[in-house]
């Protein structure tokens, strides 16, 4: 099921619901039931305002928007989890689509939300990019997204924050973001499923990103956090304490060495 939890409500419904409901799903963030603060409030609306005046200046109408909800500079990465945001042909608003992890369980689902509701999720900072697909992509992209089946069809519903990119026992939020790329990006062949997709992000060369994860941190992490599980990662990789993910700067990476014509932009902070 995709959810669309207050994505159709108006700004002032959809601000006072987040006002009074606790947000039920992350994206690797702590899922502690804290009050949401005018100033967190208003950073997040500052982001998305930036956000989509930068889409609305470009004239596109989808791109991928990656934010920073967690600090991952000890491993050389900034961004935590990226979405796919485009404008809904139906009535014009900007929307994001995105797999988040349902708080305290290890299953996820997809879900499309307003911009300003992207960024209320416990940022580490309200940094913001936009990875712009070239016309040829974007023209493949922005259908797919009114295709529920389509978007299911690389979805799976059993969660791990470090999911290994090249099996379909778990899935984070940016690999489904990746394997849907993958089945827009594919001329040769039709894309239907998740091990399609991950053949052919094997034969056009993606490499995700490599963490060193010491024992302690893996066991703690798999005993202690029902969202994190490392049992999908080979032996000789898991047991040398080297653990690959599909992280944004890996996404990235790929989409550069492509040569498409993909086009990164930075959106520092509102200050």
């Amino acid at each position: 099921m995709i959810s669309n939890w207050m994505g159709r409500t108006g700004r002032a419904g959809a601000l006072l619901a987040l006002l009074l409901v606790p947000l039920l799903a992350s994206a690797g963030q702590s899922c502690e039931d804290t009050p949401l603060s005018t100033q967190t409030l208003r950073q997040a609306m500052a982001t998305a305002q930036k956000v989509t005046a930068e889409m609305e200046r470009r004239q596109d109408n989808v791109a991928l928007v990656g934010r920073v909800g967690q600090d991952l500079s000890s491993y050389g990465l900034k961004y935590s989890h990226v979405g796919i945001i485009y404008r809904n042909p139906a009535d014009g608003r900007w929307r994001i689509a995105h797999l988040l992890n349902s708080c305290g369980t290890a299953q996820s689902d997809l879900w499309y939300e307003g911009v300003g509701n992207f960024f209320l999720d416990d940022m580490f900072s309200y940094d913001a990019v936009l990875i712009v697909p070239p016309k040829q992509i974007a023209d493949r992209l922005l259908p797919r997204l009114q295709d529920g089946a389509a978007l299911r069809s690389v979805h799976d519903i059993n969660y791990s924050l470090v999911s290994y990119p090249f099996s379909t026992q778990y899935q984070n939020s940016n690999t489904w973001v990746l394997e849907t790329l993958a089945a827009v990006e594919a001329r040769d062949a039709k894309i239907v499923n998740r091990e399609q997709a991950q053949a052919w992000l094997k034969l056009a060369g993606y490499q995700p990103s490599e963490m060193k994860i010491g024992t302690f941190k893996r066991l703690g992490g798999r005993v202690f956090k029902a969202n994190v599980a490392f049992d999908d990662h080979p032996a000789e990789l898991r047991f040398s304490d080297r653990i690959r993910t599909v992280t944004v700067d890996s996404v990235m990476r790929f989409l550069a060495d492509r040569k498409e014509g993909w086009q990164v932009v930075e959106i520092p902070a509102a200050r």
